[in-house]
């Protein structure tokens, strides 16, 4: 709710202070514009997700053009929850890599396993083909907007 959102915009004007460094804070698309406006100029922006198009018949997306249209520059992929829950495909993640690198947000590109592949020690397997699926989808040029988590 807005009232946390507050909290955390608080927490950040006043702690996000050490020079030479990165802050980027992801936020739901709701209230993407309004943290945009209220954070100091060293904390970033990003989307919690984008679609892996601009356009198209796709309701309750967001495209990487309206990250942009409201100044934000970055973009959460690859989260678990939009793994597990969504059941997104490493190869439908990748895409949206794909998609937000070209249309130039940079990429926060989350990997992990579940807590039944790490206790079955495939963590190594799941990790890699995650990281395979965007490894031809990102020119030379873009890993350097790109973070992985």
């Amino acid at each position: 709710n807005k009232a946390s959102i507050t909290g955390i915009i608080n927490t950040l004007k006043s702690n996000a202070t050490v020079e030479n460094r990165d802050y980027v804070v992801g936020v739901p698309a709701i209230y993407m514009s309004h943290v945009a406006e209220a954070l100091p100029q060293n904390v970033a922006v990003a989307a919690q997700n984008c679609y892996k198009v601009g356009k198209g018949a796709f309701t309750g997306e967001t495209s990487a053009d309206m990250i942009k249209d409201i100044n934000c520059n970055w973009v959460i992929l690859g989260h678990s929850e939009r793994r597990h829950v969504f059941n997104e495909s490493d190869e439908l993640i990748a895409d949206k890599v794909d998609y937000a690198l070209n249309t130039g947000l940079k990429v926060v590109y989350c990997i992990g396993e579940k807590l039944e592949e790490r206790e079955s020690n495939k963590m190594v397997d799941v990790l890699s083909r995650q990281m395979q699926s965007i490894i031809g989808k990102v020119s030379s040029e873009k890993w350097a907007d790109v973070v992985i988590a």
